[in-house]
């Protein structure tokens, strides 16, 4: 005969983090709960249920067995119960919570945003229990408001089971990524989705110091909305995890965290090319949180294969380090050999952000930053591999001040001494001045210096208000390299601005108003502008931008201390001595995406042969006082003139906007043509077709 146990349902009756959708604070509706709709009707309901139609099995109902039963359950769109997870030291008890939960009577299910909604609890079920007691009831965990009492309640002398565990509540998780100061992932495709609101007349953003933090746009920009307005609105568990939802979520009282697979997954052909196909396959694993309003993390590791165009794989073995690795993927890192002719190139990006005041906000990271407005920084880019550093940026009034201390690498075999690469230290200052409703002004100052004779990070550089200039002509004998810059923007309409960049590089004010253009005017500038909703069309974006880099800028008379990390350049990625004219259209609808992209540039190679090895000032890595070319009647594209053309047009569709995961199909088209060929630079003309899957969580240059 089957006998009925006493048995309760503890105060794990709670909203789980899995849910992802607000219930407003209420509770779904039992009919017997018309007159009394407080959550305590609706958790009495289940207790008193499961109290009256739990059936031990006779196999335990000998009256001896102690167990808990822990179960997930789901109450659906319809009202309807389900039971997503249960465990017990019992599979018996486990197919009988099962029959238990899914038997109870419907429920009218909670309404969010005009829409039934699902709604998902933890249960508790001890066996047996003497007394039924009401959920209400088990919420106290100690009687009266002092010190002494709530010690005497955590502390007692007969040893009983505590439920501090068990009795910490979880929240549904309410994307709390978009209120916090997380940066968010800088990608020029998903930037474009807010730069209009942050680029509002009037508006007191600044926008040239990226990544951004989701804190600082959501003043401008609703992600709650944006993303809502795009979701599938799926019932099942798996439809929602796909679409809408991250992989875990969860939520409490003063945290949070999401976890997510991240994968870039594509395959492709460079129809100029003897190899069969090009390829990637990127796993990785993302995590991202807060612990309180003043702390949040976020870490991605990446392991990674590939085989690229023949331009691409070229171009990365040029980059090739000492210690005999084949080469290095741009914007990314060293690569290890892959089969035949693939590459293996893990990588990792970390950031950990501390949020004291409105004022302040302190990040330590691995990883990339970028300061402009445009598709290319001349001052600081993001398309090399990254590297640690600790910011401090500081926002008050009309103000932003970004402060970056930065650990580089030169990778040459020059430089490498007991198969350790050479270190080197960059810090730099950004100020952002919104000098108007329209008119922003920014302010930026850099020093590089190695770690000859044991110098180490240079305390004289720790100063957040400083003038580097003078410091390191101070503290060293003309070993440092230090630059200056300037940016600009203007507001016309709300739909338009344009946008400017300069960078002084050791700058020779004599020779820079000489006239007789000096090999030491060492500069670069930018000129650009975007149209937002162009010609009334909704979410269309035009962007037209012109780079004019002079030769000899980003080296120095000694290498090591270059305007670069792990052999790219820390400004434009295509070096120095170049001019290049940059158009892109962008445009969305709902979940469909669409890119195109055309650049033509010129720049001066070196020839690099027998009868001609001058430096005519392309290539950072070399000192500018090795063989140069001359020193007056300096020109951008001196040397081997050649003319690049670079075209890609990309369209998908976005699956899951957590971690930007997109069904995409890319086509590039390359031409490189220079004025003489020589073993090292020939003509080449490159048609490379890819489709695949990416979560894009950084920029991944193609187009040098």
């Amino acid at each position: 005969m089957k006998k009925f146990f006493n048995i309760t349902l503890l105060l794990g009756i709670t909203l789980t983090s899995f849910a992802q959708q607000s219930n407003n604070g209420k509770q779904p509706l039992f009919s017997s709960c018309q007159d009394n709709q407080n959550s305590s009707c609706f958790y009495n309901t289940i207790q008193d249920y499961v109290f009256h139609n739990f059936v031990v099995p006779d196999s335990l109902a000998n009256g001896k067995y102690k167990g808990t039963i822990h179960a997930l359950i789901q109450s659906d769109t319809l009202g309807r119960f389900s039971t997503l997870y249960v465990t017990s030291d019992n599979k018996q008890l486990d197919k009988e919570t099962i029959r238990v939960i899914e038997s109870l009577p419907k429920v009218t299910p909670v309404i969010y945003d005009g829409r039934p909604t699902f709604s998902k609890f933890s249960i508790k079920i001890n066996i047996p229990l003497e007394q039924y007691v009401p959920a209400e009831e088990h919420a106290v965990m100690y009687v009266g408001n002092d010190a002494k009492a709530k010690q005497k309640s955590t502390y007692t002398t007969d040893r009983k089971d505590l439920n501090e565990v068990n009795g910490l509540v979880e929240k549904p998780y309410k994307n709390a990524q978009f209120k916090s100061h997380l940066n968010i992932p800088f990608s020029h495709a998903y930037y474009a989705n807010f730069d209009a609101y942050i680029n509002q007349v009037g508006a007191n953003a600044h926008t040239a110091a990226k990544p951004l933090n989701y804190a600082e746009v959501a003043k401008y920009y609703d992600f709650e909305k944006a993303q809502s307005s795009i979701s599938k609105n799926k019932t099942s568990w798996w439809g929602r995890k796909l679409w809408d939802e991250n992989l875990v979520a969860i939520q409490g009282e003063n945290y949070w965290f999401t976890l997510n697979p991240v994968f870039d997954i594509r395959v492709g052909k460079d129809f100029n090319s003897d190899s069969k196909s090009t390829y990637v396959n990127t796993r990785a694993l993302n995590v991202q949180g807060g612990l309180g309003k003043q702390i949040n993390f976020t870490a991605t590791v990446f392991e990674s294969q590939g085989r690229f165009a023949d331009y691409y794989n070229d171009y990365a073995r040029s980059l090739k380090p000492s210690g005999g690795n084949p080469a290095v993927i741009p914007g990314i890192g060293i690569a290890k050999e892959f089969k035949t002719d693939g590459f293996d190139f893990p990588s990792a990006d970390a950031n950990i952000s501390y949020t004291p005041s409105e004022i302040f906000n302190l990040q330590l990271g691995y990883g990339r930053n970028f300061i402009g407005d445009g598709y290319r920084s001349l001052i600081l880019g993001d398309a090399s591999s990254p590297y640690p550093y600790f910011k401090l940026n500081t926002t008050f009034w009309k103000i932003k001040y970004t402060n970056t201390y930065t650990w580089l690498k030169d990778i040459r075999p020059e430089v490498t001494e007991d198969k350790t690469y050479a270190t080197k230290f960059m810090a730099n200052h950004y100020l952002s001045w919104n000098v108007t409703n329209r008119w922003n002004l920014g302010f930026f100052e850099t020093v590089i210096w190695s770690n000859t004779n044991d110098r180490g990070f240079d305390a004289n550089f720790i100063n957040p208000i400083i003038f580097y200039r003078s410091v390191e002509f101070s503290s060293s004998s003309k070993s440092g390299n230090a630059a200056l810059g300037l940016t600009s923007k203007y507001k016309f309409t709300k739909n338009f601005n344009m946008y400017g960049q300069l960078f002084l590089d050791e700058l020779s004010v004599k020779d820079f108003t000489g006239g007789e253009k000096s090999w030491k005017n060492k500069y670069a500038y930018q000129i650009g502008a975007k149209y937002y909703d162009a010609f009334q069309v909704k979410n269309l974006t035009l962007q037209l931008e012109y780079n004019y880099v002079r030769p000899y800028t980003y080296s120095h008379s000694e290498v090591l201390t270059n305007y670069g990390h792990n052999n790219q350049s820390l400004g434009h990625l295509w070096g120095s001595n170049f001019k290049e004219l940059v158009a892109i259209a962008r445009y969305t609808k709902g979940r469909v995406f669409a890119d195109a992209k055309l650049i033509y540039g010129t720049k001066g190679l070196d020839f690099n042969d027998v009868s001609n090895t001058y430096n005519y000032g392309g290539n950072i890595y070399l000192s500018y006082d090795d063989q140069r070319y001359q020193d007056i009647n300096v020109a951008v594209g001196q040397g081997n003139k050649t003319k690049i053309i670079n075209g890609e047009l990309q369209a998908g569709y976005l699956i899951n906007p957590n971690m930007n995961l997109k069904l995409f199909g890319s086509y590039v088209y390359r031409n490189f043509k220079p004025t003489v060929e020589t073993p090292n630079v020939v003509s080449s003309q490159t048609n490379w077709l890819s489709i695949g899957i990416r979560s894009d969580l950084f920029n991944m240059y193609s187009d040098f």
